[in-house]
């Protein structure tokens, strides 16, 4: 069957089996620089801080996300594996061949919001290191941050673009390098604190956190119900990679290397970073009497120029590395399915580097304001029912049966032209329960039952990638065909 320009190029076709050539470490390495981010600490050490539990619980909850996202992973990454296809082209199979563009370009949107999001992270360990060394921190404010800021933020944006521009062999170097450097740091700042904390810390950590006041949407809720808001908000955080893990796991010889790669990588890094997490965020407390959510802030409080250095050049490394996994390669992808005819991988990174450079701009002045629980939540309920959608109809609906060459074809009797290139049903199953899953976080723009409902749950949306993944899957079963 011939192959349509609307729908194919070199980057979109299927991998080749000589070119499948990732095993589980690659995986891993993905994985290690997905978890280990400025902005998955904050996030995991405000998890600890809000939901007013134990610490050990809160550190159960996170373990038991990594598992359940493992899980996850494991479906949305086998289609890919065996037929070497990213995650736009996949998405072809439940929504049509031009229906994909829209939950392909939802992706993207969502990367480029992550896109902006990290570069200010990593941008705040190059100014740590400016104003470390210079002993200036800085002057005026445009949109919230100083000249140094600013300078540390166009640098990073323009790093990036370098590093992405350069090709996949020398960003598969960086993340190598990466993973274990942001590791070295961490755990040095963990025994710093650890250590002026004293030997005590590991018994009292827990209880560090159980006598908080529950904020940020926690309020209201009970000890089980903080528990659950944290694994769904973990969960929520991952929904991006989770959702077009195919745009990685298309490399991997076999599902077995995939398998073994995500239960280390992902569960292996979840646990460890979490734990890292748990000690130094309990230590700062003990120690400097206070919260301090970032790890740039922590490092300049320890007052030490080796470790400040070390630190910077770790956290950049880091969260550049999370960048190129989750929010540069998978929209370049998602871009590329658009327009395959005019838009290729390098071009539709530069176009996320340009939407992401905006966004990172207004990250403190603006996007910082709606709350960090409430950003991650939104985005995950944007792309939860496309993941339900997708799986169900894989698994259950098509029986695990696709044919390649049809997803390439534009002609009307494709299995995937479906009407028009749109699968209604798909698209009709992802509006409803996209709708009733960001009403979740913001129960306002839903009608007065569901909207009572929602606000009265707590949790602050916490639960919104679930239940839009749950929905999306039952709405699509119940209204489609089995083939």
């Amino acid at each position: 069957m011939s192959k349509s320009s609307k729908l194919y190029n070199k980057d979109l076709a299927p991998t080749q089996k000589s070119q499948k050539k990732w095993g589980w470490f690659e995986i891993f390495n993905v994985w290690a620089n997905d978890v280990q981010s400025l902005f998955g600490y904050t996030l995991a050490a405000s998890l600890f801080i809000a939901s007013g539990l134990n610490g050990w619980a809160v550190f159960l909850a996170l373990i038991a996300a990594g598992f359940f996202i493992m899980w996850l992973v494991n479906l949305s990454g086998k289609p890919s594996v065996q037929h070497g296809i990213p995650y736009p082209v996949f998405a072809r199979v439940s929504m049509g061949v031009f229906g994909a563009n829209f939950p392909a370009m939802a992706r993207g949107i969502v990367a480029m919001f992550w896109y902006g999001a990290q570069t200010y992270a990593a941008s705040t360990a190059v100014a740590l290191l400016i104003s470390a060394i210079t002993g200036n921190t800085g002057t005026g404010n445009f949109l919230g941050m100083t000249n140094i800021m600013w300078i540390s933020f166009i640098f990073v944006s323009g790093f990036q673009i370098w590093l992405f521009w350069q090709g996949i062999d020398l960003i598969r170097k960086f993340l190598n390098f990466a993973g274990p450097a942001v590791y070295v740091v961490m755990i040095l700042l963990m025994l710093s604190i650890w250590f002026e904390a004293g030997g005590s810390l590991l018994s009292e950590v827990g209880n560090i956190f159980s006598a908080g006041t529950r904020t940020g949407g926690f309020e209201g809720l009970g000890s089980f119900g903080a528990f659950l808001a944290v694994f769904s908000i973990m969960v929520g955080y991952f929904a991006a990679v989770v959702i077009n893990f195919g745009d990685f796991a298309r490399f991997v010889k076999n599902d077995k290397e995939m398998r073994k790669g995500n239960l280390w990588g992902l569960v292996g890094n979840v646990v460890f970073f979490s734990f890292i997490t748990l000690m130094i965020t309990g230590g700062t407390i003990a120690v400097f009497g206070e919260y301090v959510a970032q790890p740039t802030d922590m490092v300049a409080k320890v007052d030490n120029m080796l470790l400040t250095v070390v630190a910077a050049f770790a956290f950049f490394a880091a969260t550049v590395g999370i960048n190129m996994v989750a929010n540069f390669i998978p929209p370049a992808y998602d871009l590329a399915n658009l327009m395959p005819s005019k838009i290729n991988f390098r071009t539709g990174g530069l176009i996320t580097a340009i939407c992401g450079f905006v966004i990172g701009g207004l990250w403190v002045s603006m996007i910082t304001q709606m709350g960090i629980f409430p950003f991650v939540n939104t985005l995950g309920a944007i792309l939860a029912p496309v993941f339900g959608i997708m799986i169900v109809d894989y698994y259950v609906i098509k029986n695990e049966k696709l044919s390649v060459n049809d997803l390439f074809s534009d002609k009307p009797n494709g299995k995937y032209y479906y009407n028009g290139g749109f699968n209604q049903k798909g698209m009709l199953a992802w509006v409803v329960s996209g709708y009733v899953a960001v009403g979740t976080v913001w129960p306002n723009i839903l009608p007065g039952g569901l909207s009572d409902f929602f606000a009265n749950l707590g949790g602050g949306g916490g639960y919104a990638w679930i239940i839009g993944a749950a929905l999306g899957a039952v709405i699509h079963l119940a209204i489609s065909n089995r083939k």
